[in-house]
């Protein structure tokens, strides 16, 4: 599925020439204009989850319910933040409300939680498709 991506959502992603973008959970619905925007910004193709590269940014592509390998959407982040580096961020791209496989903020917020990672913004990022941001929670002070 092809729509034309947000105006300014490559900058609003933190899209910069030469980084490295590998992509979980990608199928034939994804939103290939926004695959093509990020991979012209970059300058390079996106790599996919089996690369063993460490990567700036992972992005997740996750319909609720689309197959048991999406079953478990805390399991699906905790995967995309092994290539991830120190200070990368993962955008979790899901199905816009009202659309087939949408996934709850809730159940979002709940699975980033177990995950480790906090959310930090909501963009639109096509008409099907919206994106989450995560980053790894930083720890304050070194207390325990």
């Amino acid at each position: 599925m092809t729509s034309n991506p947000v105006p300014g959502i490559a900058e609003r992603m933190g899209l910069r020439p030469d980084m490295i973008v590998m992509e979980f959970g990608y199928d034939d619905d994804v939103d290939m204009d926004l695959r093509d925007l990020i991979a012209d910004t970059i300058g390079e193709d996106l790599l996919d989850e089996d690369s063993d590269e460490v990567a700036d940014m992972v992005l997740v592509w996750y319909r609720d319910g689309a197959s048991e390998a999406d079953s478990d959407l805390a399991d699906v982040l905790v995967d995309a933040i092994g290539p991830l580096a120190d200070d990368g961020v993962i955008w979790l791209v899901t199905p816009k409300r009202g659309r087939t496989g949408h996934v709850e903020a809730s159940d979002i917020s709940e699975a980033a939680a177990i995950a480790g990672l906090s959310q930090t913004s909501i963009a639109p990022l096509g008409a099907d498709w919206a994106g989450t941001r995560l980053v790894g929670r930083k720890s304050h002070g070194g207390k325990r």
